[in-house]
């Protein structure tokens, strides 16, 4: 990684997927709230004072595991746009949601120009769902949109990427997870975006808690932002002890701190790999 050419400063700064729909009920649920959505970055997830862990798949005990039967993530709407703002991203060329959080758009969208790239769903493990053999990435589903593809960005795939990036994050659930049962972490996935071209990925352990989970990232690049040359896990370390050291989730209606950030629940699933 650190024998890789210097990158060209003309890149554009970020690009995100995020929040895709994995059946046509998510899809018309989305279109209803879309308004809401579109506002000031909807206001669901944020002083609820209330413990929300991110949907995980369920799929260990169904008889058939299909894309469809996926939970939605909508809360990484919101991650996305925030991390997009504080890089200066464009919203119209640099973020795909839902419908256009595509197999189809991945594979078809110049990733060579961009220093961040970030997908927020669900990495997922060989045997999770039917006819899974490699690691993959959840998108929109070819029900709702992206009628000849599958729906799975899975690890072949990632390897035909051409990347010049500084990260690939992957946010939300088991995207450290590894290439099989028993394999080390990172094998899977991980492994496909560095020979894919990137140079870091920021990834979780576990299933994380979505407010302080964007709270994390967002900040994470503000003071990579603010603080020009700042190493990857040093912004990462600072960004951990801004949450710890916080004010905590507090209730909108009451004014009071319902929880603190500092438990690791809320910080310690997220590391950087790579350089």
């Amino acid at each position: 990684l650190r024998r890789l050419p210097e990158p060209a400063q003309t890149r554009r700064a970020f690009i995100g997927f995020g929040d895709p729909l994995f059946n046509t009920d998510q899809a018309r649920q989305a279109d209803k709230v879309a308004q809401a959505e579109t506002g000031p970055a909807a206001m669901a997830t944020r002083g609820s004072g209330r413990l929300k862990l991110r949907n995980v798949p369920q799929t260990a005990n169904v008889s058939s595991a299909e894309l469809g039967i996926l939970p939605r993530l909508p809360d990484t709407s919101q991650e996305i746009r925030e991390i997009a703002g504080v890089l200066q991203a464009d919203p119209k060329q640099d973020i795909f949601l839902q419908k256009r959080a595509t197999v189809h758009t991945v594979l078809n969208t110049d990733l060579t120009n961009r220093r961040v790239v970030m997908f927020a769903t669900h990495g997922l493990v060989p045997g999770e769902l039917d006819g899974l053999v490699q690691p993959a990435l959840a998108l929109t589903s070819p029900e709702v949109a992206d009628p000849d593809s599958d729906g799975l960005l899975t690890m072949d795939k990632i390897l035909t990427l051409k990347l010049n990036a500084d990260w690939v994050v992957l946010s939300a659930c088991n995207t450290a997870a590894g290439e099989g049962s028993g394999a080390e972490a990172v094998s899977g996935l991980g492994r496909a975006f560095f020979y894919a071209g990137t140079r870091a990925i920021l990834v979780s352990n576990w299933p994380v808690e979505t407010v302080a989970a964007r709270k994390l990232m967002t900040d994470l690049f503000r003071r990579q932002v603010n603080a020009g040359g700042v190493a990857k896990a040093e912004a990462l370390r600072q960004a951990m002890l801004g949450l710890i050291d916080g004010p905590g989730s507090t209730d909108e209606k009451t004014g009071r701190v319902s929880f603190s950030y500092a438990h690791p629940l809320f910080w310690a699933p997220f590391v950087v790999v790579g350089d």
